[in-house]
């Protein structure tokens, strides 16, 4: 037997078999008893009788029960078919201790010792390869795997999982592009891999290639490829996932649908998210959980706050999660009593210990009201030991309310500590512009410079026809650029007519007010915009997802667009969404 036998693929159900002439009836069962396979998989007495068990673990999901693959596999061996044992065996994920052996020994027993020494060498090779994957030690587990004498779909799989899991894609994509056979978990692992590490597009794009290779996606496909919908805010590409859930029979369980609900919540649809919510018939904390922060994500606090006590009288017990959702709705509406009651119900009535998560809200909750003292006084006495995050909220909260003495003691304490991140510098250096110390502002710059910390750009992005279309400030790259641009300018003619003034005063740089309007013009939220009304149907309502807080200036004018063009606008900006109809917007400009 050659070496290339490790790679054969599992042998095809006999569709031939007669099954009136067999006494094994029980296979046809539907759903099949584990126990009464595994019963038949012992009494079995010719290849017949294995294939048709093959075939009803295949049909109903079962091949990689760990004791009917593994009954089986030695069943094919003992009957005289290494090969099929074989092909079972390297279709088997994460093969254990017990599955080595028996294939080992199989082989010894057919006097294959040179194949089964072999087989020795890949076990030693892969457990090596594993342990180094999982402890995170890439370099290791790619000196190991790259000298393995043959590299099995196992094999592959873990250096592939090792590569995602640790964020080297470009080497996670090399492998798995260079992959002969991919079965559903590399696709998973690849798609996965990109989702979390801040690629949903790719990750997008990587699934239509899935589908398109004829391969099945299963629950763990599906959770992943929403997940990148969420982030991408890519509702078009969420709908239609769902919608091929739908026409492939793909059950949607408890744990599908609460990704569901927190994929249509962070795509701006409500709606789907609540019909969704609406038909779990048994929904746990989870789902509870995730209608809620929906509700609040969209500054529906009062929505968020009724179902949460709706969960409550259904006798469903809070968890931290729950209170995130409940003290981010409490923050998105200014509800600084009503936070503080829950905060401390947390503990008192829960026994939840707040986690910095739950500072943070109230942090936001308090700062944004202009309760900064207060807020102050909740970090210093924190009994978990605050983050650059909670600090970083606290500053944002000093510049909005112009506390520049605050500002200036928590940004020294930050760079002191080496706490600071880019927004602790923009923060700051935003707060001397609003005062017109320029001064300060180029010392600021130039300590960022130094410092190596670069400025996140604005990124705005719109989905139109399945496809994401993303901008910065003054991007000129886009296909339709001349379209934009004339779009852009008719919006400034409309904006004028109805008496707009920019708000030139927001940017903080010290230039001429005519370049300043000219700076504000380009803002990538708005070049999105403009792409939206020159690219979908006059009435529909145009989506749009902001990396970054979106400023008061984009903010005036969306609403005036809306109004203008009587359109519904939704913005998704880092903290919030914002729901644009008729002039007005569902923030109520507090945000």
């Amino acid at each position: 037997m050659s070496s290339a036998l490790l790679f054969t693929s599992p042998p095809p159900p006999a569709p031939s078999i007669n099954r009136s002439t067999l006494s094994f009836a029980a296979v046809t069962n539907f759903p099949p008893s584990p126990d009464k396979l595994a019963l038949l998989l012992d009494k079995s007495s010719s290849i017949h009788h294995l294939l048709q068990i093959h075939a009803a673990l295949l049909r109903h999901g079962l091949h990689q029960h760990p004791i009917l693959n593994f009954k089986l596999q030695r069943s094919y061996s003992s009957r005289g078919r290494l090969d099929y044992s074989l092909a079972l065996f390297n279709r088997t994920l994460n093969p254990n201790i017990f599955f080595y052996t028996s294939i080992i020994n199989a082989h010894a027993l057919h006097g294959l010792s040179q194949e089964a020494l072999f087989i020795y060498t890949q076990m030693l090779f892969e457990g090596l390869v594993d342990v180094y994957a999982r402890g995170g030690d890439v370099g290791s587990a790619r000196l190991v795997f790259e000298r393995m004498p043959e590299k099995s779909l196992v094999s592959l799989t873990t250096m592939l999982t090792c590569y995602a899991k640790h964020g080297e894609l470009k080497e996670a994509r090399l492998l798995f592009d260079g992959m002969v056979k991919k079965d559903v978990v590399c696709w998973n692992v690849m798609i996965d891999g990109y989702t979390q590490h801040g690629m949903p597009k790719e990750a997008l794009v990587l699934f239509r290639r899935m589908l398109a290779a004829k391969s099945r996606p299963n629950e763990i496909t599906i959770l992943t490829v929403l997940s990148a919908c969420g982030q991408l805010g890519a509702l078009e590409s969420g709908r239609w996932l769902h919608s091929y859930m739908q026409n492939n029979d793909i059950q949607v369980s408890v744990r599908v649908a609460t990704a569901l609900i927190d994929m249509y919540s962070k795509c701006g649809s409500l709606e789907d998210a609540r019909l969704v919510f609406d038909r779990i018939h048994y929904k746990d904390v989870v789902a509870w959980n995730s209608m809620i922060i929906g509700y609040a994500l969209h500054g529906f606090s009062q929505d968020a706050l009724e179902l949460f006590h709706e969960m409550c009288r259904i006798g469903l017990r809070p968890t931290d999660i729950t209170f995130i959702g409940v003290l981010g709705a409490c923050s998105h509406a200014g509800l600084v009593k009503e936070g503080w009651s829950f905060f401390n119900a947390m503990r008192e009535e829960y026994e939840i210990e707040p986690k910095i998560e739950h500072y943070g809200c109230m942090v936001n909750l308090l700062g944004r009201a202009g309760r900064l003292e207060e807020a102050y006084e909740l970090v210093k006495n924190m009994k978990v030991e605050p983050d650059p995050i909670l600090w970083g909220a606290l500053l944002g909260a000093c510049r909005l309310h112009g506390n520049l003495e605050l500002g200036e003691k928590i940004a020294e304490y930050l760079v002191s500590h080496n706490l600071a991140n880019s927004g602790t510098y923009i923060l700051l250096s935003n707060m001397y512009a609003a005062k017109g110390d320029w001064e300060d502002v180029a010392r600021i710059r130039t300590l960022m410079k130094d410092s190596g910390v670069q400025k996140e750009p604005g990124c705005s992005s719109i989905e139109v026809r399945n496809r994401v279309h993303e901008f910065l400030a003054g991007d000129l790259k886009h296909p339709k650029t001349k379209e934009i641009y004339e779009m852009l300018e008719e919006i400034n003619g409309w904006l004028k007519a109805h008496g707009y003034t920019p708000q030139t005063e927001i940017v903080l740089h010290d230039i001429g007010d005519e370049q300043k309007e000219q700076s504000l013009e380009v803002h990538s939220e708005k070049l999105a915009l403009a792409y939206g009304l020159i690219s979908t149907q006059p009435g529909t309502p145009i989506k749009i997802v902001k990396n970054l807080r979106v400023c008061s200036d984009c903010h005036a004018v969306t609403k005036l667009i809306s109004k203008i063009t009587g359109r519904k606008i939704v913005m998704r900006d880092r903290n919030r969404f914002h729901h644009f109809v008729n002039g007005s917007c569902s923030c109520g400009d507090y945000w």
